[in-house]
């Protein structure tokens, strides 16, 4: 497991840099679309790469359930199965721990998850998840680990770390001298103290990549924001930081700031099947009866196909009629404006502006209440 990140640029804490891969290269910062079954809800491959994604995230567990991992394996792994030519993230099941934690026993071991498909039980340890992940065949593998609620006292939030810290060690070890580029995870909730053990513990083992985890779990945007700095500055400046689970266009900005390097998360796609898109200041939600007759694109600055091509009074008609068509053309659109976003704020880091495109960003965008 090489350095697989090279650092081109700094603009005060921003950072731009390129992930390498073995099925291409990763321009930093970058935005992972989540593709939780195998896609991107509402788009297919071809247009992931005409609104300019570089990288996908691909759930294990899901795909664990359905269709099952030696299925994709059989079918040419994630890159075959999906014709998705370009790099995949797989995260490990670890989140699912959280999310689903009404369904499943935690314990040293691992995870025992009771499927949502049919009630059978599956145990995830730290090493099946390696393997499953080996299977599906991503470029970049996540290990298993203990998220918690923001609202977790101390001796929760630090027993889950601990927990995660030797989930790691052995998740390495399973991983031994595989392919794939295993990353770290650090946890430790809002406590700076939690998260500096954890960081020293984990980067001590030599991981090619970090992420932060345990955040965008129910804390306010200040204490992420303060945490995901305060983390960032404990990891390696060499090697890259992903902030798991962030994609809020505010969040992306002050973030990168705080110098993390890739993001994950749903909420451009979610958003966008019920009618809510970005613009350049803030979300507007298409299907009200104020863009009827609006005959002029959502975002007339936006380079995407669904503006150049449509109105805003078609996408109101599709959306308030349930056209199929209407996820679509939304998806495109959200998905085009997070990754431009980060493509904006990589060229101001290269050219030493980041801090005046942050405030440029912050004077029109108003983010949504509901975020």
């Amino acid at each position: 497991m090489d350095t697989i990140f090279e650092l081109k640029a700094r603009d005060a804490g921003a950072r731009a840099g390129v992930l390498r891969t073995a099925h291409g290269d990763v321009p930093t910062p970058a935005f992972m679309p989540v593709a939780t079954q195998g896609s991107v809800k509402a788009l297919d491959p071809d247009d992931l790469r005409e609104v300019g994604a570089t990288i996908v995230l691909a759930n294990t567990y899901h795909l664990y359930l359905r269709p099952g991992v030696e299925t994709v394996s059989r079918l040419g792994g994630l890159h075959g199965f999906m014709s998705w030519p370009g790099p995949v993230l797989t995260d490990s099941g670890g989140f699912q721990g959280f999310s689903l934690q009404h369904m499943r026993e935690l314990d040293e071991s691992g995870i025992v998850f009771k499927s949502h498909l049919d009630g059978s039980l599956h145990r995830f340890t730290p090493e099946s998840a390696v393997d499953h992940q080996r299977g599906l065949g991503a470029d970049i593998v996540m290990p298993l680990d203990v998220c918690v609620a923001s609202d977790s006292d101390r001796d929760e939030v630090e027993a889950a770390a601990a927990r995660t810290g030797r989930w790691a060690a052995r998740s390495l070890e399973a991983h031994g001298d595989g392919e794939q580029s295993l990353f770290g995870i650090v946890q430790g909730g809002v406590f700076e103290d939690v998260r500096a053990r954890s960081a020293a513990e984990i980067t001590s083992m030599g991981f090619p990549g970090y992420a932060i985890g345990g955040l965008s779990v129910g804390e306010s945007k200040a204490a992420m924001y303060e945490t995901a700095g305060h983390t960032a500055a404990l990891l390696p400046a060499d090697r890259p930081r992903y902030l798991m689970g962030v994609g809020a266009p505010e969040d992306l900005v002050e973030c990168v700031a705080r110098g993390v390097d890739m993001f994950d998360c749903v909420l451009p796609t979610r958003v966008a099947r019920g009618g809510s898109l970005f613009v350049p200041e803030g979300r507007i939600n298409v299907d009200t009866a104020r863009y009827k007759e609006r005959d002029e694109p959502i975002d007339p600055s936006c380079d995407c196909r669904t503006c150049a091509t449509h109105s805003t009074a078609y996408l109101n008609h599709l959306f308030r009629a349930r056209e199929l068509l209407a996820y679509r053309l939304g998806t495109i659109h959200n998905v085009r404006f997070v990754l431009r976003l980060m493509e904006e704020m990589r060229t101001a880091v290269l050219e030493g502006r980041f801090e005046a495109y942050r405030r440029e960003f912050h004077a029109r965008f108003r983010p949504s209440r509901t975020e």
